[in-house]
């Protein structure tokens, strides 16, 4: 059986700097920012795609793609962290080896950076996907998409708190860092 890979978009935040949750924001031309970001982690070779909603789950199921899974944070409030541990719970119910982890505001984001991620923690010494962990940094700053196995699923779900992700994690279990600066500034959007 080929080893799967999950896309997991979070996108359940209030977006309190943008103004609106992020997860209604569409691009200059129209198109929804979690239909970019589902696009980016489709092309990037995630099998399957789920998009974590929270602020205005009702308003933004609207624009997620028909072929996406939906999963709500209920607890979105708490920050980024429950965005994470809602995405793993979800993936936890899957076949998935691993997930591949983007930010509804990286709108713009080049599939070839998710593709880099995905194809290093691939090659990476004795890896096997679900054991991997494998980060996008830019010109050495740490940003996504992340690459998390499912060995590692627990641990980070219950490590992360507040409005910090796996970042933490990541370094304390020397997740491979992959250089995307070349691709993009990997920047993420909050005005």
């Amino acid at each position: 059986m080929t080893a799967s890979l999950l896309g997991v978009l979070l996108a359940a935040g209030a977006g309190t700097r943008m103004g609106r949750p992020k997860a209604l924001i569409r691009d200059a031309t129209g198109v929804p920012w979690v239909v970019e970001g589902f696009r980016m982690l489709r092309a990037a070779g995630c099998d399957r795609v789920v998009i974590v909603l929270g602020a205005e789950a009702d308003a933004a199921r609207a624009l997620v793609p028909a072929d996406a899974d939906v999963a709500i944070a209920a607890d979105w409030a708490l920050g980024l962290s429950a965005s994470l541990r809602a995405g793993l719970e979800f993936a936890a119910g899957t076949h998935t080896d691993a997930v591949l982890v983007s930010l509804v505001d990286l709108a713009g984001l080049p599939p070839a950076v998710g593709r880099r991620v995905v194809d290093a923690a691939g090659s990476a010494p004795g890896a096997e996907r679900h054991a991997s962990l494998a980060r996008a940094v830019f010109d050495g700053r740490p940003g996504h998409p992340v690459l998390i196995g499912r060995d590692h699923w627990s641990a980070v779900a219950t490590e992360v708190s507040g409005d910090a992700g796996a970042g933490a994690y990541l370094a304390r279990h020397d997740a491979v860092r992959v250089e995307c600066g070349d691709l993009s500034a990997g920047l993420d959007r909050d005005r």
